[in-house]
């Protein structure tokens, strides 16, 4: 019989395929699992306004929920919002036991929902994965602990570092590979930040270009964006970053993205307001003498100062090589 830790990374794999249209929404996954240990049916978190993961699993397990098993990424909502209580439809549809990856931290929710689901005689069980799924919806929780969007900061440069030449040419560091996986980064970022110097010199769209589909991120420039540059509509601001940020939540911002360039980047960095990196290396060197560095604005006046993360994951993407870094 599967285990309910392979039922959890089964759940967690349907989460990951609502990630990109359910935010402001989490990205949930859910299971329903009969006696035996059998998947009677599966689903994910619909776009805002339609079905949660639980609603989209109980629908499609029919009858077959009575005395059966749900496996849920996130603590089920228990609060009317643009859907109803999953809760509700939990309790009413006989299922016996719910297996929970994290209790959600929506004050709205915040352990409520469990507790619903136990008062009503469902037996429930938190804590299954709970760190693969933490990891999962890091976004998701940030936003709902601190009421900012997570950001995420995106650099492409040489092994040392350098994203400029000399001359000033940049295009292109990476491979082809490397700059495709950078759109699944921005398809999962609900608005991408960049300086008005970049805007100048690349005239970036900062779309998201996935094969078929082409998804299109709020876009704020950090200064004025050019007329006829390719990025606007655009909201230009500037000023404290973290007003910036704040204002972005209020959008359904849930992750943000920082593309730079060096300048934006180190001002972030300085600020402390970076949750995680993912860094593109390219196994080249560009030297130190008139290039730009990725981080050229910032600054560490002694080695207690050094900023530190925490490295998650390192990969071989084409030639180049992708890390990410939890800061």
């Amino acid at each position: 019989m599967i285990s309910n830790a392979d039922l959890m990374l089964l759940a967690v794999e349907g989460g990951e395929k609502a990630r990109y249209h359910a935010p402001p929404n989490p990205w949930v996954g859910a299971l329903i699992v009969g006696e035996h240990g059998e998947v009677i049916a599966e689903g994910h978190t619909q776009v805002p306004g339609e079905a949660h993961a639980e609603i989209v699993v109980l629908r499609r397990a029919g009858e077959r929920t009575r005395g059966a098993t749900m496996i849920v990424t996130l603590e089920p909502c228990c609060h009317v919002g643009r859907t109803g209580p999953c809760t509700d439809a939990i309790i009413a549809s006989g299922i016996r036991r719910v297996i929970v990856g994290i209790i959600d931290p929506d004050p709205r929710v915040a352990g409520q929902g469990v507790a619903l689901l136990r008062a009503s005689g469902v037996d429930v069980e938190v804590g299954i994965e709970a760190d693969v799924v933490r990891a999962q919806l890091a976004p998701y929780l940030w936003h709902r602990i601190t009421g900012r969007p997570y950001v995420v900061a995106k650099f492409a440069s040489t092994l040392d570092g350098v994203v400029a030449m000399a001359d000033g040419t940049s295009k292109w560091i990476t491979c082809e590979a490397a700059r495709r996986d950078a759109h699944v980064v921005r398809a999962q970022s609900q608005a991408i930040i960049v300086g008005a110097g970049t805007v100048r010199s690349d005239d970036p769209e900062l779309t998201a270009r996935l094969d078929d589909i082409v998804l299109e991120p709020l876009r704020v420039v950090l200064g004025t964006a050019p007329e006829g540059a390719r990025v606007r509509p655009c909201l230009e601001r500037s000023g404290d970053l973290g007003s910036i940020l704040d204002e972005l939540a209020q959008h359904d911002v849930i992750q943000v993205l920082v593309e730079g360039g060096p300048t934006t980047l180190s001002a972030f960095f300085a600020a402390g307001l970076v949750n995680h990196v993912v860094w593109y290396q390219a196994a080249a060197f560009g030297g130190a003498d008139g290039t730009t560095g990725a981080l050229k604005s910032l600054s560490t006046s002694t080695i207690d100062q050094l900023r530190r993360g925490r490295l998650v994951d390192v990969r071989r993407i084409g030639e180049d090589i992708r890390i990410d870094v939890e800061v």
